[in-house]
C-alpha cells in the first residue's frame, strides 16, 4: 500500500519524536517542530504516539493515494484540499484509493502533519524515523520528499483496524474534532514562556529588562535548525570567554551581534554563544509554527511553573486519548 508524491512543496520531511540517546557521539535529536500536533494525529488513526508522521512546511506538498489509508492531517492550516474539496483536519478520514491530497499555502501557523493508519515504513535509524538532512540520515533515504517518490505504509494495528471499520461503517468522516486551541497556538503574535538562562545574569540591565518587555519578530532566517529573531538588542555587561556547552530546542543564544538565535528542532548538540533563556517545552509547538515576520513577545516564568505548564499540556493529550476511544472504539 502506497502514497505517491506528485509535489513535495517547500520542504516535506519523516518525523517522529526524535533521536535521542545519541548527543555525545555528535547526533542531534532532531525529530518534530510541533511535537503536540504530530501526536495528535498518530493518536487519531490508531498509531503509537511516536510514529513517523510527513511533517509539511508552509505550502505545495502533492499526494497521491495508490490505497484506501485512513489519515489525520494536524498543526497548521495550509489549506487542505482532497480531489479539491477541504479536507477536514483533527479528525481522523478515510481516503480513497486514487485520490489526491494538496496543501495550498498556509493561513495559519507554519507546518501541518499528516499521519497514516500504519505509519510510514521506513527503517529507524539510532532509534528513529526522524529525517536528519545535514547528515542525511533517517526518514525517506535521509532527505526531504522529491517528486515520483513512493512511500509504503505500514502495518495497522488493532486499534487502526477497529478505526478503519468504524469510518466505513459511517460511510463519512466523522462530524468531530479534536480542539487543539489549548494544545498549540497558530497565531502569528505569540507570547513564549522563558524560563532563564544559564548566562541571564551576565546580561546588562537594559537588556534583561528588554527581553521580557519588548517585542521581537522572526526574520526570514528561520528553518529547523534555528530562528533568528530581530528587536531590541542584546548586550553583556562585559565580554568573557564561555567554553561550548550542551544546548537543547528552544535555548536563546545570543550571538556577538545582539541579535537573538532560537534553536529549533535540528538543533547542534553543543553552542559557544551567552544563552539568555530557554523557552518552555510546553511552548515548543507553537514556537515551531511561527512565520517569517512573526511577533513573539517573551514572557519570564519559573521552573516550577514551566513544570506545571507541562504537566497541564500532558493531560490535555490523555483527554484526546479517551475523546478517542469514546467517539471512534466505543
Amino acid at each position: 500500500m502506497t502514497v505517491k508524491v506528485l509535489h513535495p512543496g517547500l520542504l516535506t520531511t519523516i518525523q517522529d519524536l526524535g533521536r535521542y540517546g545519541s548527543q555525545k557521539y555528535g547526533v542531534i535529536v532532531s525529530g518534530t517542530m510541533d511535537s503536540y500536533s504530530l501526536r495528535a494525529a498518530n493518536l487519531l488513526v490508531g498509531n503509537k504516539e511516536n510514529e513517523g508522521a510527513m511533517e509539511i512546511t508552509l505550502f505545495g506538498t502533492s499526494l497521491l493515494f495508490e490505497e484506501e489509508r485512513i489519515i489525520a492531517i494536524t498543526g497548521g492550516d495550509l489549506q487542505a484540499v482532497i480531489d479539491g474539496k477541504k479536507a477536514a483536519t483533527w479528525r481522523p478520514i478515510l481516503v480513497r484509493k486514487g485520490s489526491v491530497l494538496q496543501f495550498k499555502s498556509a493561513i495559519y501557523g507554519c507546518r501541518a502533519y499528516v499521519a497514516f493508519a500504519g505509519g510510514i515504513a521506513v527503517p529507524e535509524v539510532m532509534g528513529s524515523k526522524s529525517t536528519y538532512l545535514r547528515a542525511g540520515i533517517g526518514g525517506f533515504k535521509g532527505r526531504a520528499l522529491q517528486k515520483e517518490d513512493i512511500l509504503d505504509f505500514g502495518e495497522m494495528n488493532d486499534r487502526s483496524h477497529s478505526i478503519n471499520a468504524k469510518l466505513k461503517k459511517l460511510e463519512c468522516n466523522p462530524s468531530w474534532s479534536v480542539n487543539y486551541t489549548k494544545l498549540v497556538n497558530l497565531q502569528q503574535t505569540q507570547t513564549i514562556r522563558v524560563i532563564r538562562g544559564t548566562e541571564f545574569e551576565r546580561f546588562d540591565e537594559k537588556s534583561k529588562t528588554s527581553l521580557f518587555q519588548e517585542p521581537f519578530k522572526l526574520t526570514t532566517q528561520a528553518d529547523r535548525m534555528g530562528y533568528r529573531i530581530e528587536g531590541p538588542q542584546l548586550s553583556l555587561k562585559k565580554k568573557f570567554e564561555l567554553l561550548s556547552e550542551g544546548v537543547t530546542f528552544g535555548t536563546i543564544q545570543v550571538p556577538p551581534n545582539g541579535n537573538p538565535i532560537v534553536l529549533m528542532a535540528d538543533r547542534q548538540t553543543t553552542g559557544g554563544y551567552p544563552k539568555i533563556g530557554q523557552i518552555i517545552s510546553a511552548d515548543l509547538p507553537s514556537m515551531g509554527q511561527l512565520q517569517p515576520n512573526a511577533v513573539i513577545h517573551f514572557k519570564e516564568i519559573s521552573h516550577e511553573e514551566a513544570e506545571k505548564e507541562l504537566i497541564a499540556k500532558e493531560k490535555i493529550i490523555d483527554e484526546i486519548k479517551v475523546g478517542i476511544r469514546f467517539k471512534i472504539l466505543g
